[in-house]
């Protein structure tokens, strides 16, 4: 729970710097032991990580190994992953501490704004990335790595087998024997490769590829710093609802301005599809042409239902669903309720002589009005200082 600040306090531009310094201070403590426990699982994230490229290699037949050219491009690799898990899985802690350097400056229907914008930026985030690992990067891949396979191929010419030559034959198997025994050889079909036991447990491998002439040899830097730069821009292009929420809130874009343009957008959904899209097919221009088209329908969506004025009242807050639950047609009495006869009547307010007179009767004083109820997180006028 945030505690409020008091809507009085005003901060000098020193003490701004010195909450801000705390603030990080604050940020990077909490940060540093989840980047230690990061790094012991580094190397799995970064085998996770380059699953998808393993997959395209392998299914256009080509060599299923990145390469390190020098002796700290994989510890970079392994540094920066382990750093980026780090700042994704500490991005509460960072939210918070930024949240409280905020907070204190802002009334509270403008609190409400955050509270509803920052869970819904989250989740559009995340989708963002589950919609490029599961569908755009192994469609992306598996284009990158077959272009050009079939360039400067030709037919492998053929010969009859002398008599006095015996071709020898390995076993294609799914996958490893259990304990094989020095010396045995056997294709591993699954990976793609020759394997042939050379000790007691140990096993080395022959990669096997088709016969492309242009081979496809990734670099573990460049990949790693793809994937993150792909990741950021799909958790940026998810945004689209959240900006169209806050130019409609603002008065720049309005729900009839996104009805007249609907077919435009969905005309240039397509076309950004078209060009972003790896692989010529219709079917993966539409993989990225109908998500780019509903993030804008979810944006007008959005802003339909969910006006700045729902918002800034905190339509989710149990004083605002009390508010909407008092119905209209159950109005407040205006004058007080008539006295019991038997009880004694010591000069009541809308009475004359002490005595009470029905509401009809002209000589009825109104009641006092009942003060506008505010909510207990209502703004406070802001004056001039």
């Amino acid at each position: 729970m945030i505690p409020k600040q008091p809507q009085d306090t005003v901060m000098s531009f020193g003490e701004h710097l010195d909450e801000l310094r705390r603030r990080l201070i604050h940020t990077l403590l909490g940060l540093a032991p989840i980047f230690f426990l990061s790094l012991l699982v580094g190397d799995r994230l970064l085998g996770w990580m380059i699953i998808p490229v393993e997959q395209s290699l392998r299914s256009a037949d080509m060599t299923v190994m990145l390469q390190g050219t020098s002796p700290l491009e994989t510890f970079s690799a392994y540094l920066k992953v382990s750093l980026i898990a780090a700042i994704i899985v500490g991005s509460p802690w960072v939210l918070y501490q930024a949240w409280l350097f905020v907070a204190p400056g802002l009334y509270a229907r403008e609190r409400r704004f955050a509270y509803f914008l920052l869970p819904l930026s989250v989740v559009l985030t995340l989708a963002g990335t589950y919609f490029l690992f599961r569908v755009i990067l192994p469609v992306m891949l598996a284009f990158f790595a077959g272009f050009g396979s079939g360039i400067g191929v030709r037919p492998i010419e053929t010969a009859p087998i002398p008599s006095n030559i015996v071709l020898p034959t390995l076993p294609v198997l799914a996958a490893d024997p259990p304990n094989p025994a020095p010396g045995q050889a056997w294709v591993n079909s699954a990976l793609h490769k020759m394997r042939v036991a050379v000790a007691e447990g140990k096993v080395l491998s022959v990669e096997l590829h088709g016969d492309a002439v242009i081979a496809q040899h990734y670099k573990i830097s460049e990949y790693v710093n793809l994937v993150f730069l792909m990741t950021l821009a799909f958790a940026l292009a998810f945004q689209t609802p959240v900006v169209v929420l806050l130019l409609g809130w603002v008065g720049i874009l309005r729900i009839e301005t996104l009805r007249h343009y609907r077919k435009y957008a969905l005309f240039l959904a397509f076309v950004a599809g078209a060009i972003i899209s790896p692989s010529p097919d219709p079917f993966s221009m539409i993989l990225l042409a109908v998500p780019l088209y509903l993030l804008y329908e979810l944006g007008g969506i959005l802003l339909r239902f969910i006006p700045a004025s729902r918002v800034a009242e905190g339509f989710w807050t149990p004083a605002s669903r009390a508010r909407r639950s008092r119905a209209p047609d159950r109005p407040r009495a205006r004058f007080a309720p008539p006295a019991d006869p038997h009880e004694p009547d010591h000069g009541r307010a809308n009475g004359v002589g002490g005595r009470t007179v029905p509401a009809s009767d002209p000589r009825a004083v109104p009641a006092a009005p009942h003060p506008p109820e505010v909510a207990p997180d209502e703004d406070p006028p802001r004056g001039n200082g």
